[in-house]
């Protein structure tokens, strides 16, 4: 029998939809966007000596090779700074001082990468103490006698003659003016961690222009928001990048002048710092934040080799001897040493050049990042510089920079303007985000049509999702694009109680693929 052969008033309050039967029909899901994997840090892009040290440190610590990588730079930067430039062309040049800020969580060893990278550094500072000391003491012994000379003119010329004091007062000038003139030499140093703004220029003008703020922490972040002034304070970290010429005058101190001050920086943070550092008045728009070139490497905690190789004694020797080679060498410069490139080299920067040029478009990929983008060609120079004096120890402020080692450099520019990408994307991104990536990558692994926001919850990690209610941003994200949907609760009862966890479906295609 078919369904012509039956009476119509048989169909009578059956005449219902797909809808009807299956539920309502689900709409196709607007995709959320994750994040793109990101490079590893290029190692073979830095000199022999220095990738041995690289990778023997992230091995033996098991850390990614991105916190050494990045710390390697700084430390060279540090040896070198305020000492060199490139001459990119023309009146283009670039000195050779970095920002880097490399993200991790917590109970990624960053402490143990800080001491075997930074230790070397300090060698060199105590060898410079020791070195300066006789000079020092020279100099503070010629200051004592020039003041008691200039005290003992005075005094002469107080108690002269009326006929005998214009002379003698002019000696007593005189010396006293000698006195202004000397000044006894600060005691080097080359790294400063937890310094305020206002001490920085006090470091730059002592240390002949340049210094280093390297940390295992972010504190240098909330420095410069504002710990201890109450307000924003970057003006010194800006000028310390770009080498602008720094004057502070302040009542009741001696006047600070520094034509071309050179501040390395090298951070380790957690990655919610970063967070933070966006949201600092005026970071953005002064330009603090596309000054640093930043690293978000992926944690290695919980699946690390509990029995790694340990870091070849030979290799830290090497890398030791050298890093503090460099730095005593540049120590002693007062006019830096200009770097050339040769034809090549700058072919290839110009092909570097052209590439961020054609990007930077208000329809291109760096548009995004176009402050951090526009200086990134100047960052390349740098680190070329950097990379020219690690593979030249002896005499690479006589020889151009060659090709290979531009190109070297382009590399680890291509790296750090993908970290940028991601970092100032994570800045400006819903927090929500990464949340309903979290909770819609759960539910492909469990292939569940139906789920309670209670059941959700006891599958994710605590760490993710530390209250129930931390669900709900990630779950109305994830309903706005049609990924879940709420079923309607069942009649209650009346008979009091808990009302039901609220209960959802899955959009058919979520067990198979997101």
């Amino acid at each position: 029998m078919t369904a012509n052969d039956v009476s119509p008033d048989l169909w009578e309050g059956f005449d219902l939809t797909a809808e009807d039967i299956a539920g309502p029909v689900w709409d196709e899901p607007v995709p959320l966007k994750s994040r793109p994997a990101l490079p590893p840090f290029p190692v073979d892009a830095l000199p022999g000596w220095l990738a041995g040290m690289v990778r023997g440190v992230a091995e033996e610590t098991q850390t990614p090779t991105d916190l050494a990588g990045c710390l390697a730079l700084a430390v060279l930067a540090t040896a070198a700074g305020g000492r060199v430039k490139v001459c990119v062309r023309g009146h283009w040049r670039e000195p050779v001082n970095i920002y880097t800020a490399v993200a991790l969580p917590p109970g990624n060893r960053k402490s143990a990468v800080f001491d075997l990278m930074v230790s070397p550094l300090l060698a060199a500072e105590k060898a410079l103490i020791e070195l300066s000391g006789p000079v020092r003491a020279e100099a503070e012994t010629m200051v004592r006698l020039a003041k008691a000379a200039a005290d003992k003119a005075a005094g002469k010329a107080a108690a002269a003659e009326p006929d005998q004091r214009a002379a003698l007062t002019a000696e007593a000038v005189e010396l006293a003016q000698a006195v202004d003139e000397m000044s006894v030499p600060a005691v080097p140093q080359l790294v400063a961690d937890d310094v305020t703004p206002e001490n920085i220029g006090t470091l730059l003008d002592q240390q002949g222009g340049r210094i280093a703020c390297l940390s295992a922490e972010g504190e240098l972040f909330d420095i410069i928001a504002g710990r201890y002034s109450g307000k924003p304070n970057m003006g010194m970290f800006l000028k310390g990048h770009a080498g602008d010429m720094v004057r502070v005058n302040r009542q009741g101190r001696e006047a600070q002048h520094v034509d071309a001050p050179a501040v390395t920086i090298g951070l380790a943070v957690q990655p919610e710092v970063l967070d933070a550092l966006s949201r600092i008045d005026g970071a953005d728009g002064r330009g603090l934040l596309a000054r640093f070139l930043y690293s978000k490497p992926l944690s290695l905690v919980g699946r690390r080799n509990l029995t790694p190789e340990l870091l070849d004694e030979q290799v830290t020797a090497a890398y030791g001897r050298r890093l503090s080679g460099l730095t005593l060498a540049l120590a002693d410069w007062t006019d830096p040493a200009l770097l050339q490139l040769t034809p090549e080299a700058d072919a290839v920067l110009l092909a570097f050049q052209k590439v961020t040029e054609s990007r930077l478009g208000p329809d291109g990929s760096y548009a995004p990042i176009v402050k951090w983008a526009s200086k990134r060609d100047g960052a390349v120079a740098r680190i070329a510089g950097l990379l020219h004096l690690a593979a030249h120890l002896e005499d690479g402020w006589h020889k151009p920079i060659e090709a290979a080692t531009m190109a070297a450099a382009t590399e680890l520019g291509d790296y750090f303007t993908a970290h940028a990408l991601d970092v100032f994307d994570t800045m400006s991104a819903d927090p929500a985000h990464d949340a309903a990536l979290t909770v819609l990558a759960q539910l492909v692994t469990s292939g569940t049509t139906q789920f309670t926001k209670r059941e959700l919850f006891r599958m994710l990690r605590r760490a993710d999702f530390p209250a129930i209610g931390d669900l709900d941003p990630a779950l109305t994200l994830l309903e706005e694009h049609g990924w879940i949907r709420q079923v309607p609760p069942p009649p209650r009862t009346g008979r009091g109680g808990r009302p039901p966890s609220p209960r959802y479906e899955t959009h058919p295609r979520i067990p198979r693929s997101a």
